[in-house]
């Protein structure tokens, strides 16, 4: 029997054949995406939706007119972010970034190929730019035991006769993070193994307009999941019974409601436990008249990482002086810092005209001052004058960038640190601010 769209099931019943996003309104689709809930908040946001068919089509030409213009015959892509930026497709993230059983191979004539899981080759047909669906990358031990070489030299002769086909017969392959075996089995059939990585963090770090618009709705996404968090923290830390992980609950289960994906670290604190920076949250709980800082590392809506920092003060008594000083610096190092961004302006000099952090937080300052942003945290890194490289990051900023601003106020030895990070795109003529959370009003000293 002929089965019609009118008589499927619809994601959102009041719309035709597709979604705002230019996707199938098909709720038994394969296609992963936002929920309801995010369309309708962004809807009353008066937020315009990507074009994903167009956002797609952007990122496999950037990646193929980076392949072209290196020289190289391809790149083959096993970083579970890239694989994602080429196709937009998903299978099992984050197992798959410790037992890698994807690997994709685009071509210089834009050819693209995906090996993926044996059962599940139907997760990358919903795009039509991925021209084949293999099976047969996963070159790792659990998965292979002692003939993992056998498995090896079977894949990397699939990739030759791709490239001899689809590159020209050019043996120069970019590779990103590939087992020890797969290396090695590339290399016997004579490629020349080039950087893969450059190539993808360079095409990946301007954004196209949809990029663009994604990420928008992954920010606003982001935002209603923290504001939750900061109403249950609220609410709840003065009862004396709520933990750091309880908190951190919230955001996790708020982005999930929306599309989102994970959240890539457990970067929560409460109270001394902020000071140092980095350690995880846990089972402490949280006390009346403390500190709660925190870093999102949230891959939402989209697959896009929304990555900001605050940093509240939870209680009925005032927060200390030292801390609102700590605070009120923070926020004009990174307010002072985004200023300086605009298209043409060298990295380099971002580290040496940037605002400097008074001595008593110079040792325990952040390892950056900004990096990129897009699937995840990207190329480029912004270092702070003492950890600056010369000719790491040789380079200009152009629009469509996004870079991270970053501020980590923590006095050595103290019972406290202050975290903020606002996310930022580099426009035509100067930066927006894409972050719209406000900051704490207590810890301002307003």
């Amino acid at each position: 029997m002929v089965q019609h769209f009118r008589d499927a099931r619809k994601i959102d019943p009041t719309r035709g054949d597709v979604l705002g996003d230019n996707t199938p309104n098909d709720a038994d689709r394969v296609e992963i995406g936002p929920t309801q809930l995010a369309y309708r908040e962004w809807e009353a946001a008066g937020l315009a939706l990507p074009d994903l068919q167009e956002m797609r089509r952007f990122r496999w030409a950037r990646l193929t007119q980076h392949v072209v213009d290196r020289g190289y015959g391809g790149v083959l892509l096993f970083d579970p972010l890239n694989i994602r930026y080429a196709t937009d497709s998903t299978n099992m993230q984050l197992w798959n970034t410790h037992n890698p059983f994807r690997a994709l191979l685009l071509c210089a004539d834009g050819y693209m190929v995906i090996w993926d899981y044996k059962n599940s080759p139907f997760l990358s047909q919903f795009n039509p730019l991925v021209r084949e669906q293999r099976s047969g990358a996963d070159l790792f031990y659990f998965d292979r035991g002692d003939k993992v070489d056998v498995a090896a030299d079977v894949f990397s002769n699939e990739v030759r006769q791709l490239i001899t086909e689809h590159g020209g017969g050019n043996m120069r392959l970019a590779v990103d993070k590939i087992m020890l075996h797969g290396l090695r089995a590339l290399e016997a059939q004579g490629f020349s193994i080039m950087e893969g990585e450059e190539l993808t963090e360079k095409a990946r770090s301007i954004k196209g307009p949809d990029e663009i618009k994604a990420m928008r709705c992954a920010s606003h996404a982001c935002e209603i999941a923290v504001g939750e968090m900061e109403r249950a923290a609220r609410a709840g830390v003065p009862n004396g019974n709520m933990s750091e992980d309880d908190i951190w609950a919230v955001l996790h289960a708020e982005n999930i409601r929306r599309g989102g994906e994970w959240i890539e670290t457990r970067l929560l604190a409460s109270g001394r436990r902020t000071n140092p920076w980095f350690q995880e949250c846990g089972g402490r709980i949280v006390q009346n008249n403390e500190i709660v800082a925190f870093d999102t590392d949230l891959i939402g809506s989209y697959g896009i990482c929304i990555d900001i920092s605050r940093t509240w003060w939870i209680g009925d008594k005032a927060p200390r002086p030292d801390m609102v000083s700590a605070m009120q610096h923070a926020h004009e190092h990174i307010m002072t810092n985004m200023q300086m961004l605009k298209p043409g302006v060298h990295m380099r000099d971002l580290t040496f005209n940037a605002h400097a952090l008074a001595p008593h937080y110079q040792k325990q300052k952040y390892g950056c001052m900004m990096h990129g942003v897009g699937l995840c945290d990207e190329w480029p890194l912004i270092a702070y004058p003492d950890q600056f490289v010369n000719g790491a990051y040789d380079y200009h900023l152009e629009a469509g960038m996004v870079l991270c601003v970053e501020a980590l106020v923590s006095p050595e030895g103290g019972d406290f640190s202050i975290k903020l990070e606002d996310q930022v795109l580099i426009t035509e003529d100067g930066f927006e601010n894409l972050t719209k959370y406000p900051f704490d009003d207590r810890l301002m000293g307003r």
